[in-house]
């Protein structure tokens, strides 16, 4: 079955663990990728990926190039602006990650949490129990080494919350489609 990586128009054939970083180094081999690329991969309007740069959402890109770390922070807020406002979004981001414009003192990288969510999602296909999410994420997180005590509880539950949003998401279309359905 194929699809599309969460928060960009990446096809894919499935969904599985190791996906999104085999991708992403594909992608950055070269180094850092341009507005255009992002748009193109994120399904984003190059304005609304500017604004969120002039608004602190993502840092500046370096000498017109993204990096994989705010190419990843754009498609995490673009998954999520599906079914959470953009404040509640960046205070799910700093609840982690501290100031969003200042990476020092993140606990984790943005691509690193990406992978670890669609590794999770991968775990959790078609299921969308709140035993099952748990458990994906407890497991998302088994090799995080924390930089201070409490940092893994910290992205377990911020990985919760992006698939609770993630199933939202899922479910808003399918009952949209169904209503298409029937009208």
């Amino acid at each position: 079955m194929t699809g599309t990586l969460p928060g960009t128009t990446i096809e894919v054939s499935e969904i599985r663990k190791g996906i999104s970083r085999q991708l992403f180094d594909g992608i950055f081999a070269a180094g850092g990728i341009t507005l255009s690329q992002v748009s193109v991969m994120s399904g984003l309007e190059p304005y609304r990926i500017q604004n969120w740069v002039k608004r602190g959402f993502v840092s500046s890109p370096q000498k017109r190039q993204y990096s994989k770390r705010q190419f990843a922070r754009i498609v995490i807020i673009n998954m999520l602006c599906e079914s959470m406002q953009l404040d509640r979004i960046c205070d799910l981001l700093s609840y982690i990650n501290g100031k969003l414009q200042d990476e020092s003192d993140d606990i984790i990288d943005d691509s690193e949490l990406y992978h670890r969510y669609t590794d999770m999602i991968a775990d959790i296909q078609g299921t969308i129990s709140h035993e099952d999410i748990r458990r994906a994420a407890k497991q998302a997180v088994a090799d995080y080494a924390e930089p201070q005590p409490g940092d893994r509880q910290r992205l377990e539950k911020v990985l919760q919350v992006m698939a609770y949003a993630h199933y939202a998401t899922l479910a808003r279309r399918t009952a949209e489609e169904t209503l298409s359905q029937m009208l």
